[in-house]
């Protein structure tokens, strides 16, 4: 059976009025009754623009003239705005990029879960240029180019942007990005290198360099060279996670502090921290005031990675028990906290999407509970949870579709009231929407 054959997209520009945006940060129109999601439009904006795609449901075009211009719209700061796919609301102003993620998490609340919570959080706020200390960027070397490219994906391209700089990394590698990929242009091996984990703590920036070949002895002291010059750390990883070896500094100790809380942590470059430093502690911060901790509670942390919500819990009451399901991370884990002295808190590898009420640490009962589900929610574990009969929940999350999804179950199935809910501003700049929950349990 042949293939049917596309037809071929037309040329024309259109005009289209802007009505909202979409999850992806993309303007809203319609054109003859049908759904357009315009890239660089904003709400309120006439604009002309040009197909990029066309679907049975919906199609999707690209801006390439504003003609009503929107008082929300600013000049994007990087150059690579228009080409880069790391960003995609840089156009627009960012008090209302946090107000437009406020309202998708309302609005997911009341469509998807049925439900609205009695309070709407102030948003936690950061500085909007340079927050980003954790990143996966592609590697790729260009025949064409003659050089190797070192960045983000370019908008709906599987290709590489090419960049001159970054303004949302952390300037210790954003304002290298070209010289890094000139420096591995550089080397024998510069067309297997394919990735690299980026990782920035307190004071250190570290570099995990995805080789897929090893590198000669000349390779190495050109990295370690470039390495001294910028004041970043290299490591190898030829093969998986595990794989990971410093390059240079022989040693080198990756550690963030929370100092309201006396504790700090120890991660790997390749593991899961948080990559806003400023939101995170003012997370931590909210989290631990909504739970309301006594002295003599038991706190469940699920979903707890190394620790980043265990440890300060622990500081406020008499025990916390830590259940993550990357096996690497509890060992991680349990080595932060021994670090920092704390005998109150103890950690479990688990499949949380399993069973957990049989689990010993589980049949002592908690009072309370904090949850920090990936992408997918928890909805597999709120069954558990509400058997516990736990007096409040505070749940944080990176998805508002997913959250909204699990309000509905805890209050419409087991009887909790949604008291409380607002955003973070994680990643300024971006359609993420990182939000946090209150669920206190129905008398």
């Amino acid at each position: 059976m042949s293939r049917r054959k596309r037809k071929p997209l037309p040329t024309a520009p259109l005009r289209i009025t802007i009505d909202n945006l979409n999850h992806e940060g993309r303007g809203v129109g319609r054109v003859d009754g049908k759904t357009v999601f315009v890239t660089g439009a904003l709400p309120g904006e006439e604009v002309e623009f040009t197909y990029s795609a066309i679907h049975r449901n919906f199609d999707e075009g690209v801006a390439i003239s504003i003609l009503t211009v929107s008082p929300e719209r600013v000049a994007p700061r990087c150059p690579h705005f228009n080409v880069c796919g790391g960003c995609a609301m840089q156009h627009l102003a960012p008090e209302t990029q946090i107000a437009y993620k406020q309202k998708v998490l309302l609005d997911d609340f009341r469509h998807i879960g049925k439900v609205q919570p009695k309070q709407v959080l102030p948003p936690l706020l950061s500085p909007h240029w340079g927050y980003r200390r954790k990143a996966r960027l592609g590697v790729k070397y260009v025949p064409k180019k003659e050089k190797v490219l070192v960045g983000f994906r370019e908008r709906s391209s599987p290709f590489l942007a090419e960049l001159i700089r970054c303004e949302v990394l952390h300037p210790s590698v954003g304002e290298c990005i070209e010289a890094l990929g000139t420096m591995i242009s550089s080397l024998s091996v510069h067309d297997k290198i394919v990735q690299i984990e980026v990782a920035v703590d307190d004071s250190q920036t570290a570099l995990a360099l995805r080789n897929m070949a090893e590198l000669t002895d000349e390779d190495k002291a050109k990295v370690k060279s470039f390495a001294i010059e910028h004041n970043i750390h290299f490591y190898l990883q030829p093969g998986g996670p595990d794989s990971l070896i410093p390059l240079w500094p022989e040693q080198i100790r990756l550690r963030y502090v929370l100092a309201s809380y006396d504790v700090s942590f120890g991660f790997r470059p390749g593991d899961f921290t948080q990559v806003n430093t400023d939101i995170n502690r003012q997370m931590i911060d909210r989290a631990i005031e909504l739970l309301e901790l006594q002295p003599e509670d038991r706190v469940l942390d699920l979903f707890c990675g190394l620790g980043n919500f265990t440890l300060p819990l622990a500081r406020r009451c008499r025990e916390v028990v830590g259940v993550e399901g990357e096996a690497k991370l509890v060992e991680r884990a349990r080595a932060n906290a021994a670090e920092n002295a704390l005998t109150n808190v103890q950690f479990h590898a688990a499949d949380l999407a399993g069973d957990l009420e049989h689990s010993p640490w589980w049949k002592q009962g908690f009072d309370k509970v904090l949850l920090d589900p990936p992408r997918s929610g928890a909805q597999e574990t709120l069954v558990h949870i509400a058997r516990m009969k736990v007096g409040r929940i505070v749940y944080v999350s990176c998805n508002p579709s997913t959250l909204a999804r699990d309000a509905g179950i805890l209050v419409n199935e087991y009887g909790y009231k949604l008291e409380k809910a607002g955003v973070m501003d994680m990643f300024p700049h971006t359609a993420h929407v990182e939000s946090i929950a209150l669920f206190v349990r129905g008398k």
